[in-house]
């Protein structure tokens, strides 16, 4: 009696958590995947905290300090730029509150109703990053894996498939598998730490090309390099010598070559963005010896130098996230990209616009 009991509690649990995945809310906004198609290309985003918009009040509360710092309300970042300065060309989709908690979207992709963007947070339909994301959350084929956004943004594109005919999803993933790796990278470039990140990391972006070009054959990818965490101005005090720094570059390199040999395959439908050959160009390197050496970076009467700090001065913020200096000519580089992979007519970002952007007025505070 008691056996038959407890079976029928379990099953009455069950059929009840069924139910209450079924109607589990996300909040996402009517028409909001239906919006108009106009000549602005499409543009998904894969990718960490490296591409979460600054201005998600759900992730980052309002008086959070985790991102932004005291100059949040006009911190941006570059996907936040473009849309600001290229709305009418690149569309990342309307800005919504939308997802699920991590095990609510897992457990209904397990039954087959479709997880959605996971986690909950305020950003472009189009924008699947996430605070904290790797390589292993880009496809999530690991079992009990909460973070899958490939397969969550397919869903999304296949609701809308004729946007994504000439549509681009930039792929800008991996920072949180190699930062980590910085003093294994000092001492042995060919480390097997090393490999095993660079060969997951590929792979994972490999399958995520294939998995999107299997149901939407002309949609352009977009696969961003990494950077080198040794440019980060919290290890200026460390891995001052020849040896760990040319160790570094190299680890940089292979990392770097792995992604490029992607794009190689496919030239037409997959491109490369090298991010450190970016960086290196506007604001240099170390030394041979290790010793920092960069330079600063004009924008109009702003002197911009690799230092973290909350002032617009500063290429980083204070924890450690791009700023809106570095996010502006960021995607004033990028929109360049766009054009040579997408072939769409998008106007470069000029100078004059960078400026007013960073030191003017013309940054809104709001999306």
């Amino acid at each position: 009696m008691r056996l038959r009991a407890l079976v029928f509690i379990a099953l009455a649990i069950g059929m009840a958590t069924l139910l209450g995945l079924v109607a589990w809310p996300d909040d996402l906004p009517t028409g909001a995947v239906h919006h108009p198609v106009t000549s602005a290309i499409s543009v998904a985003v894969i990718g960490d905290s490296g591409s979460q918009s600054y201005q998600d009040k759900i992730t980052f509360p309002p008086g959070s300090r985790e991102r932004g710092g005291a100059l949040r309300e006009r911190t941006f970042q570059w996907t936040e730029v473009l849309v600001r300065l290229r709305g009418t060309e690149v569309d990342l989709g309307p800005w919504v509150r939308w997802g699920r908690l991590g095990l609510v979207a897992w457990l209904r992709d397990l039954i087959g109703l479709g997880g959605g963007r996971a986690p909950e947070k305020e950003d472009y339909l189009y924008n699947f990053a996430n605070s904290g994301a790797s390589c292993k959350h880009i496809m999530g084929e690991r079992f009990g894996q909460r973070y899958r956004q490939v397969p969550r943004l397919l869903a999304l594109m296949n609701e809308d498939p004729e946007r994504w005919r000439r549509g681009v999803v930039v792929i800008a993933m991996g920072t949180n598998d190699w930062n980590g790796l910085l003093d294994v990278q000092a001492r042995n470039p060919t480390a097997p730490e090393i490999r095993a990140a660079v060969d997951y990391c590929r792979e994972q972006i490999e399958l995520a090309i294939e998995t999107i070009h299997a149901v939407h054959p002309s949609t352009r990818v977009l696969v961003v390099g990494g950077g080198n965490q040794a440019d980060d101005p919290s290890t200026f005090n460390g891995y001052r010598s020849i040896g760990a720094t040319a160790n570094i570059n190299h680890a940089v390199d292979e990392f770097d070559d792995a992604l490029r040999s992607i794009a190689a395959r496919d030239p037409k439908r997959v491109g490369f963005v090298d991010f450190g050959a970016w960086f290196k160009q506007r604001w240099g390197a170390r030394r041979l010896n290790g010793v920092p050496a960069y330079r600063r970076v004009s924008i109009g009467s702003l002197q911009v130098s690799n230092t973290s700090g909350d002032g617009l001065e500063n290429a980083w913020l204070s924890d450690g996230h791009a700023g809106t200096a570095m996010n502006a000519l960021w995607a004033q580089y990028l929109i360049g990209r766009l054009r040579e992979i997408s072939g769409a007519q998008l106007t470069p970002i000029s100078d004059e616009e960078v400026i007013r952007f960073v030191v003017g007025d013309e940054a809104p505070s709001r999306p």
